[in-house]
């Protein structure tokens, strides 16, 4: 069946009042229009939903009875769904799926998180955690209402609203031959094995701190969680780079290491909210940035 809810409410006046001419002032349209939605929905339902009578007006056919009733329910649905999506749009309830990436996700958002559902009971929040490329994909797919990640690689179809920038700093084991610096440069570094948070384009962002100053990393090792990173640093086997502030200076097995300053001026990666252009938030995503950006304000 192909037919608008517009040409049913036509329908519908015009069997209520028995008259096209009524129904057609009763909803400021005119006469054909009326006319032309009951042909047309007649058409496709191969109903005669009316009695025409000369100059006297319509009379409902008993199968026109029986469609007006059910028309007008579907009528009253559709109302009541716009009055539903009407309380959605003022509302801050419901699901709220997000993403993050697991390098910054397990350091600042869960207390944000406890925060906002302290606020918020009704809302019943879930934030995965993914790799850069895989929360590109997740958006453009709409997976997600937003991501709470960096301004790398993002396509044209991404709206990106940043929050705060985070200059790149070294992670050195307290033994190692730097760590009684108060700063290093990059090309300092370029001669001690490296261990490289091997992630999609953020390990494209660390490479390219030495491709700017001229110089390759001696990449040692390879590790594919911040977890571990830490721990192949913490026990000597090299240094690594990082740009998110770390709440603690030891890793998972006990050991401590030391973070130090780059030296000049490292481009910094900026985070923010990622998010489909063109595509409205939700009072509780709009909720939950606003309390997001005025905690990570205060980082």
């Amino acid at each position: 069946m192909h037919f608008t809810l517009k040409q049913l409410r036509y329908f519908v006046t015009a069997g209520e009042f028995g008259s096209v001419t009524k129904a057609a002032k009763a909803l400021y349209v005119s006469q054909p229009s009326i006319s032309s939605a009951i042909l047309h929905i007649e058409d496709n339902t191969g109903l005669d939903l009316f009695i025409r009578h000369h100059a006297q007006g319509l009379t409902l056919t008993p199968a026109g009875h029986r469609f007006l009733l059910q028309a007008k329910q579907l009528l009253d649905e559709a109302d009541n769904l716009g009055r539903f999506a009407s309380s959605l749009s003022d509302d801050i309830s419901g699901a709220l799926k997000f993403v993050s990436l697991p390098t910054f996700a397990p350091i600042i958002l869960p207390a944000i998180m406890r925060k906002f559902v302290d606020q918020h009971p009704q809302v019943n929040l879930q934030c995965d955690e993914a790799d850069q490329a895989k929360i590109l994909t997740g958006l453009l797919e709409g997976r997600y209402e937003f991501a709470v990640t960096y301004d790398l690689q993002l396509p044209a179809e991404l709206y990106f609203d940043p929050i705060v920038a985070f200059p790149p700093y070294v992670m050195l084991p307290v033994d190692h031959p730097l760590a009684e610096q108060s700063s290093v440069s990059i090309g300092q570094l370029a001669s001690h094995p490296m261990i490289l948070l091997d992630w999609p384009m953020s390990r494209d962002y660390f490479y390219s701190l030495f491709l700017t100053e001229g110089v390759e990393p001696q990449i040692a090792y390879r590790a594919n969680s911040l977890a571990m990173v830490r721990g192949l640093v913490a026990n000597g086997l090299g240094y690594s780079l990082f740009n998110t502030p770390l709440a603690s200076d030891t890793s998972l097995d006990g050991h401590k290491m030391i973070m130090l300053p780059i030296t000049g001026k490292p481009h910094p990666t900026r985070l923010g909210i990622a998010s489909l252009k063109d595509v409205r938030s939700t009072p509780t995503a709009k909720a939950f940035i606003a309390l997001l950006k005025s905690q990570l304000s205060s980082h």
